[in-house]
């Protein structure tokens, strides 16, 4: 993205946060980042355009936290799938964009809804592929399709408990991490 765009969408997000996707105004998107109205709307062309460069800005922020903690820990399969899970449901919890779209949400009315909701398969498949090429660096020898189940099956997991928490952060990033272990060790195993 160019310097302008991230204003943009920098803009964008703020505004989001603040008032939630139905009080964002391209005007005003314009006015923070700094720009033209028509600037936003040549790099954009619509609001739906928009929503979705900042979803797709979501994503890859969320699939760069998984790699980043995975890549912290090397070949050490719980403490990677901890940092990894931790850093994820911490990060969702924290994350004023979240919070924003989940209580703009409650009234039925945000738009950004569902440019999020769609991008929630790219996510699953990126989250994926992250642990994938995590564990193929670490779990060579390891069955590719019980490496694919493990890796989709803790995404899930994941996904799940940021949708609905049920403990603090750490109790269950550790829960998630002793069953990524049983799944990738399992995977690694002969048969």
């Amino acid at each position: 993205m160019g310097e302008a765009r991230d204003a943009i969408v920098d803009a964008a997000r703020a505004q989001t946060v603040a008032c939630g996707w139905d009080g964002v105004r391209m005007g005003a998107v314009a006015e923070a980042a700094g720009v033209s109205r028509q600037t936003v709307y040549n790099e954009f062309g619509t609001k739906a355009g928009l929503a979705e460069a900042l979803a797709r800005r979501e994503v890859d922020r969320f699939v760069g936290e998984v790699r980043a903690a995975l890549a912290e820990h090397g070949a050490d399969v719980h403490a990677a799938a901890y940092a990894a899970i931790r850093r994820t449901l911490a990060s969702a919890a924290d994350n004023p964009l979240v919070k924003a779209i989940l209580t703009s949400a409650r009234g039925g009315s945000d738009e950004l809804l569902p440019y999020l909701t769609t991008r929630s398969e790219l996510v699953l498949t990126e989250s994926t592929t992250a642990l994938l090429e995590w564990a193929g660096c670490h779990l060579p020898d390891a069955d590719p399709a019980a490496l694919t189940f493990a890796a989709d099956s803790i995404v899930r997991l994941v996904v799940s408990h940021i949708v609905l928490p049920q403990a603090p952060v750490d109790e269950t990033a550790g829960k998630l991490a002793d069953l990524a272990v049983l799944l990738f060790l399992a995977a690694a195993s002969p048969r």
